[in-house]
This record gives C-alpha cells, sequence and structure tokens, in this order.
C-alpha cells in the first residue's frame, strides 16, 4: 500500500484520489487554525511557495481532534487562506487517531509507529512522503517546518 491508494476529500467535501500526486514530494500535516502552533501555518506556505515548481505539495487535514479547530474543512480553509495566506491544498475535517481516524492518518500513523508513537499527539505532526509514495519521516508538531526543509529538499 501506498500513499497514493487513497482517496480524500478537499475542503469542500469533494473527493479525490491522492494519484493525483504520484511522482511528488508530500509533506502531509494535520491542522488546527485555534492552536497555538498555528504560526507553522506560515513557515509551511512559505515552503510550499519555494518547492513548489520543484515538486512539493504541502496537504493540510484540518482536525478538531484536540478541540482546536472550526466546525468545517471549508471555514478551517478560509481562516487559513485569510490569517496566514495559504494556497496550499486544505481538506476536510478528519479525526487522526482512534476508531474513527481517516484511514489516511491510520496507514501514516502506523508506518511511522516507531518514530513518534503510535498516536499523533497534538495538532501540526507533520508526514513527510518520497516521489514514491513512502512515508519517510514524521515530525512532531513542535518541529517548525525550516527546522527539517533539508531533510525535504533531499526528496525533491
Amino acid at each position: 500500500m501506498k500513499v497514493y491508494d487513497f482517496e480524500i476529500k478537499d475542503e469542500k467535501g469533494v473527493p479525490y484520489s491522492l494519484k493525483r500526486y504520484e511522482g511528488k514530494v508530500l509533506l502531509i500535516v494535520n491542522t488546527a487554525t485555534k492552536c497555538g502552533l498555528a504560526g507553522q501555518f506560515n513557515e509551511l506556505e512559505e515552503l510550499y511557495k519555494k518547492y513548489h515548481d520543484q515538486g512539493l505539495e504541502v496537504l493540510g487535514f484540518p482536525s478538531d481532534q484536540f478541540k482546536q479547530e472550526l466546525s468545517s474543512g471549508n471555514e478551517a480553509a478560509q481562516a487559513c487562506r485569510l490569517t496566514y495566506g495559504v494556497t496550499f491544498p486544505m481538506h476536510e475535517l478528519v479525526k487522526v487517531n482512534g476508531e474513527n481516524a481517516h484511514p489516511l492518518f491510520a496507514y501514516l500513523t502506523e508506518e511511522t509507529k516507531g518514530i513518534l508513537g503510535k498516536k499523533v499527539k497534538w495538532n501540526f505532526t507533520k508526514f513527510l512522503v518520497d516521489r514514491n509514495g513512502n512515508v519517510v519521516k514524521r515530525f512532531a508538531p513542535t518541529d517548525k517546518p525550516s527546522k527539517f526543509e533539508n531533510e525535504l529538499t533531499k526528496l525533491l
């Protein structure tokens, strides 16, 4: 199984396949607009603008699992665009842990369970996926995107 095998929904609830991103480096992030770490949206956007033409896609997945998000993916996406100038793709509101976790996040956490434990601990956990759809790294919520830029660029 690869990341590309999953179907997801964009911020408006329209389903699509992650096959759309085959051959790209992905940084998949569970986000929350009301989280104290929300300033990371700025760094995520900077990375997206800087490396998008080289094959980077940043994918934001709002989650209210930690009670710090608006009531819908669309509302969260609008807040990200207005407050932080986010232009990378945002998605539906998802659960990242437990029996109701979105299948993509169940897969991502299973693939990286030895790195930071099995569960997603908090908002802004980041998963790095190589051009072949393999999950290669997981970064903690407090790991600022600028701190792992070198690891990301090695995959581009």
